[in-house]
């Protein structure tokens, strides 16, 4: 599956995926799936002994992961309904997932803060974060600028909340990425 906007050189699920060396059987938590363009292939990435936890605060958008995980026979993604921005509002045990990805998200959250901190509680000690978001450098597409969180404060976000900074990633020309480890 294609993402729809690949052809504008955006995110390419199936590229960004193999960055992160994910493992056979490996559980994954998708914050703020959408439409599961990434779940999808994460799924893939981890096999049928993996699991993919595809959350979203809207049951719509729950609705397609799950009619695209029929259609690719993906028995092992869970979509998940929840409010990431609360704490406690995520139905998945601290210290359990391996990675956690966090796409295109932060720059719609009220409580960036509260939002990263979920993801370090549900992460098993060693386990990973990637952070995909909006390139503050070209600014023609995509959010306000003033909606975008930049690259030195989500890092310094992340650090504060006891994550190491590992590296930075490709992401496509209009975001950048970030990958933490707990």
């Amino acid at each position: 599956m294609k993402h729809s906007l690949d052809s504008l050189n955006f995110l390419s699920p199936e590229k960004v995926v193999q960055i992160f060396d994910l493992q056979t059987g490996d559980h994954v938590a998708d914050f703020g799936t959408g439409h599961g363009f990434f779940a999808i292939q994460l799924a893939k990435a981890v096999g049928a002994k993996g699991k993919v936890y595809a959350i979203d605060v809207q049951k719509s958008a729950l609705d397609v992961v799950r009619s695209y995980a029929a259609k690719e026979h993906l028995a092992n993604i869970e979509p998940l309904l929840a409010d990431l921005e609360h704490p406690r509002g995520l139905p998945i045990k601290s210290d359990f997932i391996d990675f956690v990805l966090v796409s295109n998200v932060l720059f719609q959250a009220e409580n960036k803060i509260g939002l990263i901190k979920e993801a370090y509680k549900i992460l098993r000690s060693g386990g990973k974060i990637a952070v995909i978001e909006w390139d503050n450098s070209n600014t023609s597409l995509g959010p306000p600028p003033g909606m975008r969180i930049d690259k030195e404060r989500l890092k310094d976000v992340c650090v504060k909340i006891n994550f190491k900074f590992l590296r930075e990633f490709p992401a496509g020309q209009q975001h950048y990425g970030m990958i933490f480890r707990k």
